[in-house]
């Protein structure tokens, strides 16, 4: 008889973290578009919008490890009111960040917002991985983040339906031209648009809020005694499974977050319309989701580092295409990648956190979450190659395709390591059953 993924005694706490992944896949999906919301509304180059994906993934980088050891000495379930209670908190912050109208404002907001989306990944996953056995691990991570895309998908129809679509400097084609009387109207209802979601978000995570506070939550705590922060540190460092793994992930988000935010400049090189392009992201969310759908019954057959690599090498063959074919069909393939991705951040969380004991699983899940660094630095590189020739996306070329087709070879390279990773994992682990 095989192991349960989840028994029925965990059914109800189980729901209830899941719905965490949902939230911060929304919050995901819904500051994508902001790049290029902002960039028209506040005249920003490439680079300059970038400082969403700055902030918001830069958030990760400095609260991860504090939340780890929060939840080291506490509980998981503290963790993730403490999780909520900030992200409730950024989301609101743009309130006040619509009035004065400036985006180190909302970019600050966002900061906060993360630091409560770092306690509930930081808690979260290693909270999803105890649930059970161990054997089914993986299998049950991979089952709670299948609903992360229902979050990117309902994140993405509100940023589409009721940001983008409203976007007054987005229907004007000589926005910059217009004086600044008319530009300041604009402006200031541009980022009124910008602020409802996000406010309206506070709101529903603050009823979140309440109905975890009520109810009782499994412990899951380890009653020997705790070992020192440095001896955890000392032989998570030792782990070359586990430090590869963490690189794994600083490629990967960096890689998800370049594929998912720059499909707007790509499809905008192609004649694509900001509204219109947020239907293709819309359907990269789909594929996304069928994709982890898909992964997750395949890891009952296929061990998690080959199917890691299985998907990856797929993903060099998508990104590879996306460069060198200009025109729809390089679209497609940019679209296709996210069916690549979907497998990719809960195994590597799995592998890299597979055979530590609790303790070491919740500072090492510090690591992983803190990788998510990599959504923050690699979006900001691509787009300075995007900016290579001017602000606008297809100025010069580069070995011959356009500047934001040749900037996706940064994606590609992140997938060559992942694939890497995911081979030295079979044949070093694997292989050996460990």
């Amino acid at each position: 008889m095989k192991t349960p993924i989840v028994s029925k005694q965990v059914l109800v706490p189980f729901i209830l973290v899941t719905l965490l992944f949902a939230l911060w896949g929304f919050a995901n999906a819904i500051t994508d578009p902001m790049v290029q919301a902002f960039k028209k509304v506040l005249e920003l180059s490439n680079s300059q919008a970038a400082w969403v994906q700055m902030a918001f993934y830069g958030g990760y980088f400095c609260m991860a490890l504090p939340a780890a050891l929060f939840v080291r000495k506490y509980s998981y379930k503290k963790g993730i009111l403490i999780g909520l209670a900030l992200y409730a908190i950024g989301a609101l912050l743009f309130y006040p960040a619509a009035i004065t109208e400036q985006f180190w404002f909302f970019c600050l907001g966002l900061y906060i917002l993360t630091f409560g989306l770092a306690f509930l990944e930081t808690t979260a996953n290693p909270y999803i991985l105890a649930m059970g056995s161990p054997e089914t691990a993986t299998q049950r991570l991979n089952l709670a983040q299948a609903f992360n895309p229902l979050g990117l998908i309902a994140g993405l129809l509100i940023a589409q339906q009721f940001v983008l679509k409203k976007l007054q400097s987005d229907d004007i084609e000589n926005y910059s031209m217009l004086s600044e009387a008319k530009k300041t109207l604009i402006r200031t209802s541009d980022l009124l648009v910008i602020r409802d979601p996000y406010v309206i978000l506070g709101l529903v995570i603050m009823a979140v809020f309440i109905l975890i506070a009520i109810y009782k939550m499994p412990q899951v705590r380890n009653n020997d005694t705790i070992p020192s922060v440095k001896n955890t540190f000392i032989s998570l460092s030792k782990n070359k499974k586990y430090v590869l793994g963490v690189i794994a992930q600083v490629f990967y988000v960096g890689a998800q977050i370049m594929c998912w935010t720059y499909i707007y400049q790509y499809a905008e090189g192609i004649g694509i319309e900001s509204d219109t392009a947020a239907n293709y992201q819309f359907i990269a969310f789909i594929v996304f989701l069928a994709g982890r759908a898909i992964g997750t019954y395949l890891l009952r057959y296929i061990s998690s580092g080959k199917l890691l690599m299985y998907f990856s090498l797929l993903a060099i063959v998508f990104c590879t295409i996306t460069i060198l074919r200009e025109g729809l069909y390089g679209l497609y393939c940019l679209v296709g990648v996210s069916f690549c991705m979907s497998l990719m951040f809960p195994t590597i969380y799995g592998i890299a956190l597979n055979g530590l004991n609790e303790e070491e699983s919740k500072i090492g899940s510090a690591g992983l979450v803190m990788a998510i660094v990599g959504g923050a630095l690699m979006p900001k590189l691509q787009g300075m190659i995007i900016d290579a020739g001017g602000t606008a996306v297809n100025d010069i070329k580069i070995i011959g395709v356009s500047e934001v087709n040749f900037s996706f070879l940064l994606p590609l390279l992140c997938f060559v390591y992942i694939a890497w990773y995911a081979l030295r994992v079979i044949r070093m682990y694997e292989n050996r059953q460990i």
